[in-house]
């Protein structure tokens, strides 16, 4: 805690990185050479964040100033100001992303970040200045940086130039190191093809003659009997974050209460807030100008230094909103799901990887986006984020539900996502026209909520049409056919007890506002046939992108409201009979 931070955002610089903590005695330099690139250990071609010294796993080009400015908040929101030094590729600055995190450590007065560009004017392909023509300078400069170049080759001027950048308290520096690829070795100066290529025998003996290096220093054999051995490595775990956060007393919408799930989240998000730390709770929120459609307003006014607004740069967002979560605060990035998962999904994976905690709250899933069309619809948040192995999903059926499974994910470790709709829904009512998800329901991840129980038939819904699903069920049942209904909130985990009770039933309908490719439907059928259950399965879901209007002709269109889904099950049943 309280140390300053190296974020080295071209990964691919990993021979450098380790000799270098293998000189400082972080890691056995034995070890790297021996397994470098190998299953062996964690010496990946990319750093990795499990190496002692390495602050955050990189190699996804344009992450790691994104990722140094969440640090520095992170400490900033615990009382403490550090210094992040961000060595970074002149190739990776054509990223859009690193513009964006330019523009937020200015904002946010980031005086602590210092970025040092290896400037060397080559890329993979080539000249960098062929490939894609750009004035570094000026970009750093217009976003309100100072620059400073200088001989990247002059250990006394990185040294003193990042001293400078240290103690100027006024602004973020970016220093533009020159150097030249291959510096000393005249067959490497200047060619691009060493940008990823090991020298041969050959070309090693050469090279250190014109170094003027012993060659017994580098006799290939020791290393190669080194790299034959292979030896394994302990390589220490991560420091496990604890979550301190208090989830409160949970809130019951009454029976008459009609709202929407996301006003449910930002009350249940304040009052976790309030619960853990009236004053200044380990939480912070990062908005994409979004503010008041994501409901982030009480939590922003009542904890102003905690709420970073970031505007319309949803990739810069995303690594460090991750990044902060890594720091003993539990961040939370709303947004429409559209942007905060679909035009986001590699960050938050590269999140999964670095061990974040980030909470991801997106409003607007399905098709409950209202007027605002295909383009906005998130129909397909499950399929991608199943992909993701530390991430849990949260789809509430309604405000009460996602008053709880807000209290549950904000109060327990790991990455999760919780996903809302647009639209004001009715509250859940059981078979006495009580909330379902009322004052003496607790939520647990995996469970399934009978909702109705019946013999002739299950339907399970997810999220907003659980509504519709249980206006059709309830139809069906005054028909006199037996149907339950059950809603399942995490699609991506689900109790195997429930699975076996779903199993006996003589067939199953799922309703989501979701692609039926890769949300409900595929995850049940999927625990079912891995448990051994085998089952007439209706899909009702999505089956193309759907047009622009209001939610209820949206659900209309598409199946998906109580008239289509009553008449689709009833045909499936009597199929069945």
């Amino acid at each position: 805690e309280g140390r300053d931070r190296i974020v080295v955002s071209h990964g691919h610089t990993s021979p450098g990185v380790y000799s270098v903590l293998a000189e400082l005695g972080f890691v056995n330099n034995e070890e790297a050479v021996s397994s470098f690139r190998s299953t062996q250990n964690l010496f990946e071609g990319h750093i990795e964040r499990e190496i002692p010294g390495v602050e955050w796993t990189t190699g996804n080009l344009g992450q790691g100033l994104s990722a140094a400015c969440g640090m520095v908040l992170g400490d900033r929101i615990h009382g403490r100001e550090i210094q992040a030094f961000v060595p970074m590729g002149d190739g990776e600055q054509q990223k859009g992303q690193i513009s964006e995190a330019r523009r937020f450590a200015v904002k946010y007065e980031l005086h602590g970040v210092t970025a040092i560009i290896d400037r060397n004017r080559l890329q993979i392909g080539g000249d960098t200045d062929e490939i894609m023509p750009q004035d570094i300078r000026a970009g750093w400069e217009s976003d309100g940086w100072h620059v400073a170049e200088i001989d990247g080759h002059d250990a006394t001027a990185i040294y003193t130039t990042l001293k400078a950048a240290g103690e100027d308290k006024t602004k973020p520096w970016c220093i533009i190191a020159n150097t030249v690829m291959g510096k000393g070795i005249s067959f490497m100066e200047n060619k691009a093809h060493f940008h990823g290529v090991a020298l041969n025998a050959e070309e090693l003996a050469a090279a250190v003659e014109e170094l003027g290096e012993d060659p017994a220093l580098w006799d290939m054999a020791p290393l190669e009997d080194r790299r034959s051995r292979r030896l394994e490595s302990t390589v220490p775990t991560l420091p496990v974050v604890e979550n301190s956060l208090k989830p409160g007393t949970a809130v019951t919408y009454s029976a008459e209460t009609k709202t929407d799930c996301r006003s449910a989240f930002g009350r249940a998000l304040h009052e976790v807030a309030q619960a853990t730390d009236a004053v200044s709770p380990p939480i912070a929120a990062f908005d994409c100008d979004l503010e008041g459609s994501v409901k982030l307003g009480a939590f922003h006014k009542d904890y102003p230094n905690h709420f970073f607004q970031a505007g319309i740069q949803e990739h810069h967002t995303a690594t460090c909103a991750g990044a902060l979560s890594t720091c003993g605060v539990t961040t939370v990035f709303a947004d429409f799901g559209v942007f905060g998962v679909c035009e986001t999904y590699n960050q938050h994976r590269l999140s999964d990887i670095n061990h974040a905690e980030l909470k991801i709250a997106c409003t607007h899933i399905g098709l409950d986006v209202g007027e605002d069309g295909k383009t906005h619809q998130c129909i397909d948040y499950v399929g991608l984020l199943r992909n993701i192995f530390g991430m849990r999903i949260f789809v509430p059926a309604d405000p009460n539900q996602t008053d709880r499974i807000v209290r549950y994910a904000m109060t327990t470790r790991g990455m999760a996502f919780m996903g809302m709709g647009r639209s004001k829904l009715k509250t859940i009512l059981d078979e006495n026209g009580q909330p379902f998800f009322g004052a003496d329901y607790q939520f647990e991840r995996g469970q399934v909520d009978f909702i109705r129980k019946g013999q002739s038939g299950l339907v399970v819904a997810m999220g907003t049409p659980t509504g519709q699903a249980l206006e059709a069920v309830d139809t069906l049942r005054q028909e006199g056919l037996d149907i339950g209904l059950a809603h399942i909130a995490t699609p991506d985990f689900i109790d195997p007890a429930a699975l076996a009770e779903i199993a006996r039933q003589p067939f199953l309908a799922t309703v989501e506002d979701h692609s039926v490719n890769t949300g409900l439907g595929a995850c049940l059928a999927g625990a079912l046939f891995s448990t051994g259950h085998a089952m007439p399965h209706l899909r009702i879901g999505v089956e193309n992108y759907a047009p622009s209007g209001p939610s209820t002709e949206v659900y209309k269109h598409c199946g998906l409201d109580a008239d289509s889904i009553r008449e689709k099950v009833q045909a499936f049943a009597l199929e069945r009979q």
